[in-house]
């Protein structure tokens, strides 16, 4: 089961990695088989781990497509044994398992999980799953109908079937209106652990993103939208909310401090607009990534 199991070793390989080219005939030139990378963020999951694991899998076997799942784990070595051992039972290589001993936030997990990945779709779900996995197959067929950029799973989607707490829904609404105000990202729900969006479109936001934490998924959609990425559509969830789930109050705060910071970057300094530059981009993607993991600090795949 080589390659299963993979701890993290050294730098981040280049965000501008495409995946291999296939040859195709001369007259006959059909639509190469996509795959769909999902990277699945995990921290404090140990009791949900397996389970949720199961559950993607079943779910993206249905969606018929070429899969894999990165799951980057971020400082709890608990949740990693598990999430090995697992991964070593089934034999499959479909699952690789990440990690290292630091709590580096979710944005850092994503961008790091985005840089092992290799599919042509990407596909960003949290680990607790509070949002459903089989919704993942519906959102590949509404981005391929409406030529979409980004889905974003919507708790404010008519259609969507939420199951949550009424101080949640309280902290959501009062949340997004904040978003509002400040931002012009033409969605309704940012915060939703479940998105997917084409290669091209995470590699160019990720490259330019630097929230490590919760108000990640704010960054990237108001950088898709800055660096003119329009086709951002919303699609119905299935939500069962968890309350084992990280999310308090002290992320809220976190949450709310990062919102701030990125308006601060977007509309004041203009800091994005700078990083995105042409000739600073290109500058970028040929240094070595600052998403460093020190080897001290890394997780090994040697557990029992």
């Amino acid at each position: 089961m080589d390659g299963t199991v993979q701890a993290v070793r050294g730098g981040i390989p280049s965000l501008d990695t495409e995946p291999p080219a296939t040859v195709i005939g001369r007259r006959f030139t059909p639509r190469p088989r996509r795959r769909l990378s999902v990277i699945v963020p995990a921290y404090r999951d140990r009791e949900r781990i397996v389970p949720n694991l199961i559950r993607l899998g079943e779910a993206l076997d249905a969606t018929g497509l070429e899969w894999e799942a990165v799951v980057i784990v971020d400082g709890d070595i608990e949740t990693y044994g598990r999430a090995v051992r697992y991964a070593r039972r089934i034999g499959d290589d479909k699952i690789r398992i990440h990690g290292y001993q630091a709590n580096r936030g979710k944005g850092f997990a994503l961008r790091y999980g985005m840089s092992l990945a290799s599919g042509q779709l990407v596909t960003l779900l949290d680990s607790d799953m509070d949002v459903a996995p089989e919704e993942i197959g519906r959102m590949v067929r509404l981005l391929d109908l409406y030529n979409a950029d980004i889905v974003v799973g919507s708790k404010r989607h008519p259609l969507s079937r939420v199951h949550y707490p009424l101080f949640r829904r309280v902290q959501s609404a009062c949340y997004q209106t904040l978003v509002r105000l400040l931002f012009r990202v033409k969605v309704r729900d940012t915060q939703t652990g479940l998105k997917l969006m084409r290669r091209d479109v995470a590699r160019r936001v990720l490259r330019v993103a630097v929230v490590k934490r919760f108000a990640f998924d704010l960054e990237l959609l108001a950088l898709a939208t800055r660096f003119g990425y329009r086709r951002i559509i919303e699609a119905p969830v299935e939500i069962d909310y968890h309350f084992s789930s990280t999310a308090n109050l002290r992320a809220a705060f976190h949450v709310l401090w990062d919102t701030l910071a990125i308006f601060y970057r977007l509309r004041v300094r203009r800091w994005y607009d700078r990083r995105n530059a042409p000739g600073l981009a290109m500058m970028l993607a040929g240094l070595p990534k600052k998403l460093v993991v020190d080897e001290r600090t890394e997780m090994t795949a040697d557990i029992a």
